[in-house]
């Protein structure tokens, strides 16, 4: 019955213009079977290997060049991804030599000059210069590349000619620290800028991976692999635990442990409410470190452990970070659940139930922006985790890298301004008394006083006294009234006075003298004895010894939302 249907097979993507986009990317798996099935009756030919990892040779260098790039990839201990990566930026440089310096086609070389070429060369490249295929970089083609790449060109240049001269392979003709070094200009427009997610599409998708159902899930083949409690045990994962995508696959069955008051409890315990059990999480070695453990969400905790008593049975697989065979807690028919799942299949699936793009405008949501969303919101929540704590959290060997995921909200860093006080700390409020009748009557337009700042031992009629340099202990110039003179006391008696309060700015010294006591407020008016006062005299001269009495301060309550 299969012959009859063999004429309606679809070519498969390797025979298909590489520009035909009728078969999706996830289906190339299953045409690679059912090619193999066919062939295997005899009705077509194999179909050719498919792409797992073999990098394309090197095209568009020197040979020689070549041939040291590939003999170093086969040699460092880097991670395949880094390995890689470098190679494809280092067959760049080659090509770059090609075009520009085709005389030099080894690193035995290079020189000072040829670095300082090669660094010039980087801060001018643009999206598609030296790359083997252009395909990809159709969109984005002539534009300026990003200083983060700038920066990753020079250091893969770095990493090469340190390890070759290490390695004694080349002579050291030059430091590639100090020679390739990422210049100032460059390296000024790097730094922590964690791309967070916006608190509202956030908090959309934690409402769709709570209410995730199998109909949100997509009807492709691959997902019909796994069963509808993974994928949102998955999801959930994805949105609570700030782990790498890597991580995430790699976690191990029994990964969830329970405790409470410092004690182990078993998961199911009447015992202890579910808010005061904790819920820790073991994480494999990762990254950039060993194994370790970090408190989680219990809800986390109690859906992984709904998971593990549906997941069949399945072998030991390979932890390739470790070496080791484990019992992978994401593997479904013998296969573990590939770490760019979240990346392909969940996070898609959660945007389309919550209604959100699968862009925003820091780019893609990617698994590793809710790692820098959560780490944001828990070091900017009420009570927050301290840089340190959030470096445990996040498993990470120097604060340094815990700070390119910590984001301090502008909100965050209002209250804290707010909290320090700066301005109430170097602003003094006193009472001023406004003579209603003098403004009405238009006297005080003619010259005569209508503000008198209370100094607790007279009045200062003083218009700009929050500029006079001894508003803080009166010299008692000419705009002084005391106030048991006949003055000041028919002043007080007026009825039609409005009391008011008026802001003075301290300098450090007042301040001082505030704060301080006795000794600084003499040391102020020892300071202020030739300084003159409004009316053009001195203290000194006017010979009447300033007040020890202070500016009175009134305590002004300001209500903080």
């Amino acid at each position: 019955m299969l012959d009859r249907h063999l004429h309606h097979l679809p070519p498969t993507p390797a025979q298909q213009d590489t520009h035909n986009t009728k078969i999706e990317t996830n289906l190339t798996e299953s045409y690679y079977g059912i090619q193999r099935a066919v062939a295997a009756l005899g009705h077509c030919s194999l179909p050719p290997t498919p792409y797992r990892g073999r990098m394309p040779a090197i095209e568009g260098t020197a040979q020689s060049w070549a041939e040291w790039v590939e003999r170093w990839h086969s040699t460092s201990t880097l991670s395949r991804k880094v390995r890689d990566n470098h190679r494809s930026l280092l067959s760049k440089i080659g090509r770059w030599l090609a075009d520009e310096h085709p005389e030099i086609t080894e690193p035995t070389q290079w020189t000072r000059q040829t670095c300082a070429a090669w660094v010039a060369a980087v801060d001018k490249l643009r999206v598609g210069d030296y790359v083997q295929r252009a395909a990809s970089h159709e969109k984005r083609a002539g534009q300026p590349i990003t200083p983060h790449s700038k920066s990753g060109y020079l250091t893969a240049t770095r990493a090469f000619f340190r390890d070759l001269q290490e390695w004694e392979w080349i002579p050291r003709r030059f430091d590639p620290v100090r020679a390739l070094s990422t210049p100032r200009t460059i390296a000024a427009m790097l730094g922590p800028d964690p791309r967070v997610i916006a608190d509202d599409i956030w908090a959309k998708l934690l409402w769709a991976g709570l209410n995730i159902g199998p109909d949100d899930l997509p009807t492709r083949l691959n997902s019909l692999r796994y069963p509808f409690e993974l994928l949102r045990v998955l999801s959930l994962t994805w949105l609570f635990s700030g782990l790498r995508s890597d991580e995430i696959a790699r976690l191990r069955v029994g990964c969830v442990r329970w405790q409470h008051d410092g004690f182990p409890i078993p998961g199911d315990s009447d015992e202890v409410l579910a808010r005061d059990a904790v819920c820790l999480l073991d994480i494999p070695t990762h990254k950039t470190g060993t194994s370790f453990t970090k408190p989680v969400d219990p809800l986390l905790g109690k859906a992984i452990e709904a998971w593990q008593d549906l997941r069949p049975q399945q072998p030991k697989m390979l932890d390739r970070k470790t070496g080791e065979h484990v019992d992978l807690l994401f593997a479904m028919r013998a296969r573990r659940v590939a770490k760019t799942y979240v990346n392909k299949t969940i996070i898609p699936s959660l945007c389309q139930k919550a209604g959100v793009p699968t862009t925003d405008v820091r780019g893609n949501i990617t698994s590793h922006r809710a790692r820098s969303t959560i780490a944001s919101q828990l070091y900017n929540a009420k009570e927050p985790m301290t840089l340190f704590e959030l470096q445990a959290w996040l498993g990470h060997r120097s604060p340094e890298s815990t700070q390119h995921y910590a984001k301090i909200t502008p909100n965050t860093l209002a209250r804290a301004y707010n909290d320090a006080g700066y301005f109430e700390r170097n602003v003094r409020t006193i009472e001023v008394l406004v003579d209603r009748d003098a403004v009405t009557s238009g006297a005080a337009a003619s010259g005569e006083p209508w503000q008198y700042y209370d100094l607790g031992h007279g009045f200062c009629t003083y218009t700009f006294f929050e500029q006079c340099p001894h508003r803080m202990a009166c010299a008692r110039c000419d705009f002084y009234t005391p106030k048991d003179s006949s003055k000041g006391q028919l002043l007080e008696a007026k009825d039609n006075l409005q009391r008011m309060l008026a802001s003075v700015p301290l300098s450090d010294e007042e301040r001082a003298a505030v704060d301080d006591g006795q000794a600084a407020l003499d040391q102020l008016l020892e300071r202020l004895v030739d300084v003159p006062t409004p009316t053009g005299t001195t203290p000194r001269e006017i010979g009447v010894p300033a007040t020890a009495t202070l500016l009175p301060i009134v305590a002004v309550n300001q209500g903080k939302g």
